[in-house]
This record gives structure tokens, C-alpha cells and sequence, in this order.
């Protein structure tokens, strides 16, 4: 699979498209958490860079993905559970009974093993007070994530915008590729 099929099919994504889906996760988190306080909320999504967030194929891999969550949250029911595919991207909401240490680490787990782990957030949120809060890799005594591309802070690279568009696109490409390949061995 190329980054020129993979990064050409699907529909063009606004930065007003985008701000408009980000309020709706936020009330979408905030209605979850409301309704179970005690619990800790999962919320996947890829980082795919550029203006098509979602296609054939990244839907696949989104699928993938969510399949091995669920495989390592199986004994975990959730309380609730949404996934949305939308044009710009999909989105997967998990509420689980686990705190939120052990959900981040069980996520942490998939981001650094999976073929695909690389491509996702996965976020660990709960509601303090009327305040959302989400757990860092760094609040577990873990490393932080590193870049795809040239293994620095990949926070770092992101507000730097260290590198182009298209050199993220190549390396996701590869990371899809070479992962298909492993996971259909």
C-alpha cells in the first residue's frame, strides 16, 4: 500500500470540521463520565496527519486495533461502549470499571506492542469534580512516546512540527505496511 492510495482516498477533512468533532468527543466524554464517576474512560483515536483523517483502510486499521483492546479488556465489561466512524477519523469510547493506572497501562501496552500501537492515542480520562483529567504515561513512572520518525519526544516533534506532512504520511505508510504483513503471517 502506498502513502499516494492511502493518503488520496476518503474525504477532505475542515480545521472547523475537526474543532467541531473535538467539542463533540469532550461532551461525549463528559456524558459517559457523568453517569459513571467512578469509572475510567478509554478514548482511542489514530494521529493520522493531513486532510483525509479516514478511508477503506484506516478504518481497517482502526479495527485491528480495537479488536486487541477488547481482546485485553475482555474481562473488564464495560459499563458502556461507543465507536464512531466519521470522516474525521474514528473514534472509540470505552468506560471501564479499572482505574485509571491500570487501564493507561494495559493501553501503553498495546501502543508500544501492537504493529499498529504507534498510530493511536489512547487516552485514559475520569471526571474530578466537574474536571475532566486524563493520566500521562510519565504520571506511571513510563517513558514518554517517542516519534515514529526519528525516535525524539514525539510531543516535541509535534509542537515543533519537526517534520512534514508527507514525511509522516511515508512513515505511516511503512508502520501499515509492515504491520499487515506481520499481523497476516
Amino acid at each position: 500500500m502506498s502513502s499516494t492510495t492511502l493518503f488520496t482516498e476518503g474525504e477532505r477533512v475542515t480545521l472547523a470540521e475537526m474543532l467541531a468533532v473535538r467539542e463533540k468527543r469532550v461532551a461525549i466524554q463528559r456524558e459517559l463520565l457523568s453517569s459513571q464517576k467512578e469509572d475510567s474512560l478509554l478514548m482511542a483515536l489514530m494521529n493520522i496527519p493531513g486532510p483525509i483523517k479516514n478511508n477503506q483502510q484506516l478504518e481497517a486499521v482502526f479495527t485491528e486495533v480495537l479488536e486487541r483492546i477488547e481482546e485485553v479488556l475482555g474481562n473488564d465489561l464495560p459499563q458502556a461502549s461507543l465507536y464512531r466512524n466519521l470522516k474525521t477519523g474514528a473514534e472509540y469510547f470505552f468506560l471501564s470499571p479499572l482505574t485509571p493506572a491500570q487501564l493507561k497501562e494495559k493501553m501503553v501496552m498495546i501502543e508500544e506492542t501492537h504493529p499498529f500501537g504507534r498510530l493511536f492515542d489512547l487516552d485514559v480520562l475520569w471526571m474530578e469534580g466537574n474536571d475532566l483529567k486524563s493520566i500521562s504515561r510519565t504520571e506511571l513512572g513510563l517513558n514518554t512516546r517517542r516519534c515514529f520518525i526519528c525516535n525524539r519526544d514525539a510531543k516535541d516533534c509535534g509542537r515543533s512540527r519537526r517534520h512534514t506532512i508527507e514525511e509522516m504520511q511515508d512513515a505511516i505508510s511503512k508502520i501499515i505496511q509492515e504491520g499487515s504483513d506481520q499481523l497476516h503471517d
